[in-house]
């Protein structure tokens, strides 16, 4: 496996394909805040983005913070940072966007080589040092610098996800009694629950750059409450690193945090023993060998050939249209509006599936027309006149002498076979639920007056024997609608048609995602989660609107 193939990972069945109007092209990972996608911007330029965890989205508390924290990061400029570009705290889901370092991490870096040597350390800890310098002048503690948080670009280091740990800090402590952070990389003060400043920055950063000259974490493995114990209590081996660089560590990593190293210091001290490698536009020839040859990014997904979720709405008919059964042939009127719709349909560039729906609802369309102009043909009634004010009689009686069309062919009596307007396809009217309730009891069907129903004999049912929960139907079909808001019975309809899965996993759904659903009857259902409570599956539920459409299929 090459290693662009273990950086750019294939889309799965959850991930959405757009992120606010940003078209994904491959996954990236995932970590405590949620998945990393790559795409790209108008221009084409990469962006990493991040979106946030179901769990944590559904957080009023974080998504507070959240917002606060990006409009901060936003300031920051470092050329040893990734600049965030974009970000929603709003979104459904939560989403940033940051440009995109083509490079391995630093966890990646040393997995694939080992220890990095003297000079390539003295290189990150200047250039990580560097972005800290940037960061913490808007007043941001980064809380979870990290070697995965370390990116290796080939002209240095890049330091991703600075600040956006806090966002999550409150609801990490509650949800797990712990606090933020990764164990082996947290300050002393950190790790006890005590004041975080940009001093724990410093420690860590001591520990990422001890990370790379040893190639493991410098307080050793272990349970999580083990490496803490040996961080606040312990110190550190310094024994066990370069003797060249202890006297940095030494700085960096003192229990105290008055007593550790400013950022400006050891940016200071790497560049005066460096030297003139410090100048070097892409850095010193050893740190080229550490990020590895440059990786080829995928190129930006194309745009979809657009799809008409509704067909454009056809001309009147003339009156003088002929019964849809029984022609001889099709007037010069009806050529023409055949044509006409021929090029739409086209010019729409519609896909086998949906060029068939369509077709479908160009047909329906065209015979209720049909019917309608019989009404206006008959004896005594005006063409121009409602057709509801035609001749209301049954089929096969006759009201009058038939018209002649201006081609010469005979009406063949229209009248007499004229529909009542009750006979006239009707569009299926939406029934409203509010607030119905999802979980280990309840369960669904759209084919009840009632659909929640209090036990499992409904078809549509929520489970969490997997990974985010999901929700499961025998004879229902389901698609999630990403980044939809006021998805119709038309676009619902569409997309159900070729829909297959009778199981949607909802790791990736938040409050206000929208679910379309399908059962074998033809009744349609939108389903919109306003809440979701997955973290204890034992007591997991789900709670939105639905509206259904009967028989609508």
């Amino acid at each position: 496996m090459s290693h662009a193939t273990e950086v750019f990972q294939p889309l799965q069945a959850d991930d959405p394909p757009v992120v606010a109007g940003y078209r994904l092209a491959a996954r990236l990972g995932a970590g405590g805040m949620g998945r990393v996608y790559l795409s790209h911007t108008q221009g084409g330029r990469p962006v990493a983005i991040k979106v946030v965890r179901p769990e944590l989205a559904d957080d009023p508390n974080f998504r507070r913070r959240f917002g606060r924290e990006i409009k901060a990061a936003r300031r920051v400029r470092g050329a040893y940072t990734a600049e965030l570009i974009d970000a929603d705290a709003d979104g459904v889901p939560p989403w940033l966007a940051t440009l995109y370092v083509p490079g391995p991490s630093l966890t990646e870096a040393v997995t694939r080589r080992g220890p990095l040597p003297v000079p390539a350390v003295l290189w990150l800890m200047a250039g990580v040092a560097e972005a800290l310098q940037a960061i913490h002048a808007e007043g941001i503690v980064h809380r979870d610098l990290k070697p995965s948080n370390v990116l290796l670009a080939a002209d240095g280091p890049r330091v991703i996800d600075f600040g956006i740990a806090l966002a999550a800090d409150g609801t990490s402590y509650t949800a797990t009694g712990g606090t933020i952070g990764t164990p082996s990389f947290m300050a002393p003060e950190q790790a006890s629950g005590g004041e975080t400043t940009a001093a724990a920055d410093v420690f860590a950063l001591g520990q990422t750059a001890a990370f790379a000259a040893l190639g493991r974490p410098l307080y050793g493995d272990g349970p999580a409450v083990n490496v803490l114990y040996r961080i606040v209590h312990s110190a550190p081996e310094l024994s066990l690193l370069p003797e060249s660089l202890r006297p940095l560590f030494a700085r960096c990593l003192a229990a105290d945090p008055a007593e550790r190293a400013t950022p400006a210091e050891v940016v200071q001290w790497c560049r005066q023993r460096l030297g003139a490698d410090t100048d070097g536009s892409g850095g010193p020839a050893v740190w080229r060998e550490v990020t590895g040859p440059e990786i080829t990014v995928p190129a930006p997904v194309p745009e979809p050939t657009p799809v008409h979720p509704r067909p454009p709405v056809p001309a009147p008919a003339p009156a003088n249209r002929q019964p849809q059964f029984g022609r001889p042939q099709p007037t010069p009127e009806e050529r023409r509006a055949r044509r006409r719709r021929t090029a739409l349909i086209a010019a729409a560039g519609v896909s086998g599936g949906a060029l068939l729906v369509v077709a479908l609802a160009w047909s329906l369309m065209d015979a209720k027309d049909r019917l309608g102009d019989r009404n206006t043909t008959g004896s005594g009634t005006s063409a121009t006149e409602p057709a509801a004010r035609s001749s209301a009689s049954a089929p096969g009686s006759s009201s009058g002498p038939s018209s002649e069309s201006s081609e010469g062919q005979a009406g063949d009596g229209a009248s007499g076979d004229a529909a009542s307007p009750s006979d006239s396809p009707q569009v299926p009217r939406p029934e409203g639920f509010p607030l119905v309730m999802l979980d280990a009891k309840n369960s669904l069907s759209l084919d009840s007056s009632e659909p929640e129903l209090k036990n499992r004999k409904g078809d549509i049912r929520f489970g969490c024997e997997s990974s985010g929960c999901e929700l499961t139907g025998d004879s229902t079909v389901f698609v999630q609608m990403f980044g939809a808001h006021g998805t119709t019975l038309d676009e619902c309809r569409l997309l159900l048609n070729s829909a297959e899965s009778h199981s949607w996993p909802l790791a990736a759904a938040a409050a206000g995602t929208e679910i379309c659903m399908k059962d074998t009857e033809g009744n349609i259902g939108l389903y919109v989660i306003q809440t979701k409570s997955t973290a204890l599956p034992d007591l997991a539920f789900l709670q939105g609107d639905l509206t259904i459409w009967r028989y609508a299929a």
